[in-house]
């Protein structure tokens, strides 16, 4: 009995872990506080434009390159804002869907998905990639910061 719930335990135990890498990145949902996080650690801002229920491009894109551990190192280097846009309305609080919607209009204006921009400390945006190919080839996304580093 006591080898079952060892077996048990353990199996649990590694499930979770493998559950989601999102719990290892500190994703930012405000443009503002992550202004004031660059101007303290004088890192760029990554600004990561995700529509996560219904963006086939993103899901590939969040299993393909955020889920992997050469993006968990890069991610350091940056302050890391996610901005959802879903179709479900229980994903996100409405005022954060408001907030999203009110930055998709400013900085997304042609509202492609999934979108990346690299801001400066004062919200300028300084570099951008768009979109993911059902190729699944990330080079172009590591590249692209690589290239903002």
């Amino acid at each position: 009995m006591k080898y079952l719930l060892i077996i048990a335990f353990l199996g649990l135990s590694t499930s979770t872990y493998a559950q989601d890498n999102d719990m290892f990145l500190n994703w930012l949902t405000n443009v503002e506080e992550a202004q004031k996080v660059s101007k303290k650690t004088n890192k760029p801002i990554l600004l990561y434009f995700t529509g996560s229920d219904w963006c086939s491009p993103c899901k590939m894109l969040k299993k393909d390159f955020f889920d992997s551990e050469e993006f968990r190192k890069k991610s350091e280097e940056f302050v890391l804002v996610m901005i959802d846009y879903p179709r479900r309305t229980d994903i996100i609080t409405p005022e954060q869907f408001a907030y999203n919607k009110s930055i998709v209009a400013k900085l997304n204006r042609s509202r492609t998905f999934p979108k990346l921009l690299i801001l400066n400390h004062n919200g300028k945006p300084q570099d951008e990639i768009s979109g993911y190919s059902s190729l699944r080839d990330t080079s172009n996304h590591f590249a692209f910061l690589n290239r903002n580093i």
